[in-house]
């Protein structure tokens, strides 16, 4: 398929229906927040089936669903971190445990904020490098691997309440990971919570709650460049219809992953990146898939 350009930027969601949209919009919002790449499946999906790729700038853009059902799901988190942060800072007491996670949370979201703002034109560009498939196969094998070790290494003792603000700075050093197609935001983070001894459902938690900033500021800029891109009138209500879809979705991926992580290890999505990466490198080199 060709790609769909406007300013520049790759807007081929737009040449897409509402089915289309609809099945999308149901993958982005499951795969966004499991540790599985919502970028890979994005690419991958469209290639299989024969669509138009719907461009980065709709994965981008698709991650307000995935903030949406972040703030729902995880709403006490979020209103006490907010609340006793801000009564923290009033009382003068900054050695309260939700003004340090305020903090950390901040201090985790510099490193991917600074490294999406350097690369925004190369990852949105049509017929970006970063987004095929090849590279998106290498990603999903190199996270399967990081994946195991982190399981097999960690021993599953810590919970949130004794995050340090050195593992916010790691964990936000490898979310920048997640720029890269095939790595995965949730898979990036949680794999180093996991290197940082974090109980898994704990450490799925923390890779959320931390993500909160990144997941907005990507998903608002993102609007922001395209509401500058000069997109046809019919792709707007496109990507209404797909953040819909991709809120409730991620809602119910959210939920699945917590009540899984707290009965099971993470090898089922070793297993599966391991499986996804390993077909498209074969698929790329033999031709079935370009």
């Amino acid at each position: 398929m060709t790609n769909v350009c406007s300013a520049g930027l790759d807007v081929g969601f737009a040449s897409l229906d509402y089915l289309q949209i609809f099945i999308l919009g149901v993958i982005q919002g499951i795969t966004e927040l499991l540790p599985v790449s919502s970028t890979a499946h994005m690419r991958v999906v469209p290639a299989l089936l024969g669509w138009q790729d719907p461009g980065s700038a709709f994965s981008a853009a698709m991650q307000l669903a995935a903030l949406a059902a972040v703030v729902s799901y995880f709403w006490r988190d979020v209103r006490q971190v907010t609340t006793g942060s801000i009564g923290a800072v009033r009382r003068g007491d900054y050695n309260d445990r939700w003004f340090k996670l305020a903090v950390a949370i901040v201090l985790a979201t510099i490193p991917i904020g600074i490294a999406g703002l350097a690369l925004s034109s190369t990852l949105n560009a049509c017929n970006s490098p970063l987004r095929g498939l090849m590279v998106i196969g290498i990603s999903c094998v190199v996270m399967a691997v990081l994946l195991a070790v982190a399981e097999v290494r960690a021993r599953h003792t810590r919970e949130v309440s004794e995050m340090r603000l050195r593992d916010a700075l790691i964990v936000g050093v490898a979310q920048i990971g997640a720029l890269i197609p095939g790595v995965s935001r949730s898979g990036s983070t949680l794999t180093a919570a996991l290197f940082l001894n974090f109980k898994r459902e704990e450490a799925a938690r923390f890779s959320f709650l931390l993500g909160l900033p990144a997941i907005a500021l990507a998903g608002l800029k993102e609007l922001w460049v395209l509401l500058h891109a000069d997109m046809p009138a019919h792709a707007w209500p496109h990507l209404l219809f797909g953040l819909v879809v991709a809120s409730v979705s991620a809602f119910f991926a959210i939920w699945g992953l917590m009540k899984f992580l707290e009965r099971f290890s993470t090898w089922p999505f070793v297993i599966y990146r391991a499986v996804l990466g390993v077909f498209l490198i074969v698929a790329v080199s033999t031709g079935l898939l370009s």
